[in-house]
């Protein structure tokens, strides 16, 4: 099992030095802060039959059922593939879970990541469990957005922010995690995973930087008139879509920022910053405003696993992008 990052350090041992816990926590932070980490911790030590100090023994029956993904009072629950919401029958087989009786004698823990995967019919079937768990039961819910969850799953559980790392910390973990890649690199992985440094790991393993050089140059490309916008879609097919929707709402807001500040300095990475200025002199305020206001929200249609049509949503992006500069 992983330890927990540095930056977890005073949660860490605020969490388990509680002599009783709530039955139900909600561990929220933006992605890539190591929140997973930090809550396969908190599983072992609650599981723990002997746990040594803040740290679980990993010797016990307990620790070694765990280890083995066979322990009989745990219950993970997770989108069954990627990108995909949890289904109600999920939570009816944790609630069945959460009132059976502990098989080792101790308690029972259920972990369910990212919470905000839950449809409303998942998240309602949950409540009754979160709100009155069999036993003793604690339930770990993890979310990168928690603004996306019911209030009423929120006013069940105890609250509680996971801390981001600083910069500098963050900085000094990714440059053990990617000790082949230059100060310069490392800065641009996190900008571009805005801060998180597991993020940054994530995507550079992704080959995040090629993909970015990949749309830029169809950016370009199509400000130049030298590409339709439906080819350079096509072209863009093993690019995720959060990822082009995040590059894009970024573009529409350093353009905008430009506009009203002429502020050089805040353009952005050195790969758009002379697009973005070339964008903000020859676009109006007004269309730069309509379509950042297009883009977040067919941002959140992608974030919340919306049925789009890919290829024509790409499109309709790119053919309002192609469209900014000049008169209207």
């Amino acid at each position: 099992m992983a330890e927990i990052y540095p930056w977890q350090t005073a949660l860490w041992q605020q969490l388990t030095g509680r002599q009783r816990h709530a039955h139900a926590y909600l561990l929220h932070g933006p992605a890539g802060i190591g929140k997973r980490v930090l809550a396969d911790n908190l599983v072992a030590y609650l599981l723990c039959q002997r746990p040594q100090g803040a740290s679980a023994c990993g010797q016990c029956k307990a620790c070694q059922l765990l280890a083995a993904s066979t322990h009989p009072d745990y219950f993970l629950l997770e989108p069954e593939e990627p990108e995909k919401p949890i289904k109600i029958d999920q939570v009816r087989e944790l609630v069945e879970f959460v009132v059976q009786t502990a098989q080792l004698g101790g308690r029972k823990v259920v972990l369910v990541e990212p919470a905000e995967a839950m449809n409303i019919n998942a998240a309602n079937a949950l409540l009754k469990s979160l709100e009155e768990p069999s036993g003793d039961t604690v339930l770990l819910l993890i979310s990168h957005q928690p603004s996306r969850l019911l209030p009423t799953i929120k006013s069940r559980c105890q609250q509680q922010a996971c801390p981001v790392p600083s910069t500098a910390q963050s900085q000094v973990w990714l440059a053990g995690a990617l000790p082949e890649e230059s100060a310069e690199s490392l800065e641009e992985l996190l900008v571009l995973a805005g801060g998180s440094p597991l993020t940054a790991q994530r995507l550079h393993g992704q080959g995040v930087r090629e993909q970015r050089g990949l749309v830029v140059e169809g950016v370009k490309k199509l400000l130049k008139q030298q590409v339709a916008p439906g080819q350079l879609a096509e072209s863009w097919n093993a690019i995720p879509l959060p990822l082009l929707f995040d590059w894009f709402c970024d573009w529409a807001l350093l353009t905008l920022r430009y506009q009203l500040t002429r502020d050089e300095a805040g353009l952005g990475l050195t790969d758009m910053r002379k697009v973005v200025q070339y964008l903000a002199e020859k676009s109006s305020q007004a269309k730069v405003l309509a379509i950042q206001e297009w883009l977040l929200a067919q941002r959140q249609k992608v974030l919340n696993k919306a049925n789009l049509n890919r290829a024509l949503l790409l499109e309709a992006l790119l053919v309002q992008w192609a469209s900014l500069p000049g008169a209207g």
